[in-house]
């Protein structure tokens, strides 16, 4: 049987460890892996009762299973959230958790800056349900209180956004949001448990793609809804139980194995993101960077006051537009170009031909996506030869040598000793072994790093500091 946690404030490393931790009767150090459609009852009045609700039991993997329950217990304990549901997919969880609160006549307000599917549903699928929907700048202030002067059902944003990382201020849009009548739903995809906490600043909702960060190498799809009990049990689980984006027992166990090690994923990605971050601004290839935690980003400040670190994703956009930018992506030898992200492996996208290509050219003007933008994911490789693979590729759409360019950081190389003939005498013999002085041999400097792999991130902020 597995131990009950100790009944004090745990950090965030030991409950992506420790959190939800449930064992079978055969006492397994790893979390049981139930590969199962449906149970069984000790007979027909049990399942009767199962149904009906006066019966505890689990009744079919599409409803609920013991490798889900897990998960979702850890990531509601991560998160500080009184309950949770998985989905197959992100998508699913930004789905369900919007149409199961909605109904015909309702209104959602929205930010524009969204992932583009995202941006779908709110401008093209909740409209043909008669769902009313308003697009504002996330980070104009004033838009959102013109938006919630009129009565509204559901806000939604995602902060920092997808690809731009554009800054929302969650404590003020959350307030005009209650104010107005409406649920705040926060995408907190980018920003991870780790580095935001949404419902410290007032969302009701948080929906994940576990898919990122969370499995955070590449294996399963999955995603994740949390908020308070009586919303998700009345409001979310019916819609989830009757319309099946259920996540698979196999994905939920991938999953919990990859939260095990995302307190030290996540700052070493974090740490070499910055760096880079700092790098690209200094070539003279690329017109702009976007990273939270720079002091050239327009909302640094509001960063630090939501955020714990920068995040794994850096935005820039290269002089040359298309052209540049897919020879930059073709040119690099150790990124892989993808349209995912929150990988070990870092993962280069061009937003405007793949994530974002459908929102059209207008929007994506309006979101601040050129035809030279590109995203970068950060994963787990050396940070000195993901900067000398960024150089290199660099250089490929360079018209001419550029002036001023950083050297990438690399390891210092060491030379190979130089042999000197034996010691010897005053008469010139050579003096016997046994009198030798013995030298202590000179340790190797380990190779030269730009972050402590070791070294945890603070607390994510909470309202008020």
């Amino acid at each position: 049987m597995a131990k009950s946690l100790p009944n004090r404030p745990l950090r965030p490393a030991t409950k992506l460890v420790r959190g939800g931790q449930m064992r079978s009767g055969f006492d397994e150090t790893s979390e049981a892996l139930f590969l199962t459609s449906g149970f069984v009852y000790d007979d027909a009045e049990q399942a009767e009762a199962t149904f009906l609700g006066t019966a505890t039991h689990y009744q079919y993997s599409r409803f609920g299973n013991p490798t889900l329950s897990v998960l979702e217990e850890r990531l509601a304990l991560l998160e500080g959230a009184e309950a949770c549901r998985l989905t197959a997919t992100g998508m699913a969880a930004v789905h369900a958790a919007m149409l199961s609160h909605l109904k015909a006549g309702d209104r959602v307000v929205a930010s524009r800056a969204l992932f583009g599917s995202c941006h779908w549903i709110v401008s093209t699928l909740l409209p043909r349900y008669g769902i009313q929907s308003e697009f504002v700048d996330g980070a104009d202030l004033d838009q959102w209180k013109r938006a919630l002067a009129t009565p509204a059902s559901l806000v939604l944003l995602e902060t920092p956004s997808n690809p731009m990382l554009e800054l929302v201020d969650l404590a003020a849009v959350c307030d005009l949001a209650h104010a107005a009548g409406a649920i705040v739903v926060v995408d907190n995809v980018f920003a991870t448990p780790l580095l935001q906490k949404p419902l410290e600043f007032g969302a009701d909702v948080v929906v994940y793609s576990c898919t990122k960060h969370m499995d955070g190498q590449g294996r399963v799809l999955g995603g994740a809804i949390l908020g308070r009990k009586k919303w998700v049990d009345e409001v979310l689980q019916p819609f989830i139980r009757n319309t099946g984006p259920a996540m698979s027992p196999f994905n939920a166990w991938v999953i919990l194995k990859g939260l095990e090690t995302l307190h030290l994923r996540l700052p070493a990605m974090c740490r070499s993101a910055a760096a880079i971050a700092d790098f690209l601004a200094e070539r003279a290839e690329v017109a702009r960077v976007f990273y939270p935690f720079r002091a050239d980003h327009p909302q640094q400040a509001l960063a630090k006051a939501q955020m714990a670190a920068g995040g794994s994703l850096v935005t820039f956009d290269l002089k040359g537009g298309k052209e540049a930018a897919f020879r930059f992506m073709n040119a690099l030898g150790i990124v892989d170009v993808s349209n995912n992200l929150g990988d070990a492996k870092s993962l280069v996208t061009h937003p405007a031909t793949t994530t974002h290509m459908r929102v059209g050219a207008e929007e994506r003007a309006r979101l601040g996506i050129s035809d030279g933008t590109v995203r970068l994911s950060v994963g787990l490789e050396d940070v000195a030869d993901l900067v000398a693979d960024l150089s290199e590729a660099l250089d490929a759409i360079a018209p001419a040598p550029v002036p001023q360019r950083l050297p990438p950081v690399v390891a210092p190389v060491v030379e190979a000793p130089v042999l000197s003939p034996p010691p010897s005498d005053a008469s010139g013999a050579e003096v016997p072994k046994s009198r030798r002085a013995r030298a202590k041999p000179e340790r190797g400097a380990a190779p030269a790093s730009l972050f402590e792999l070791a070294a945890p991130l603070p607390e994510a902020p909470r309202r008020g500091d």
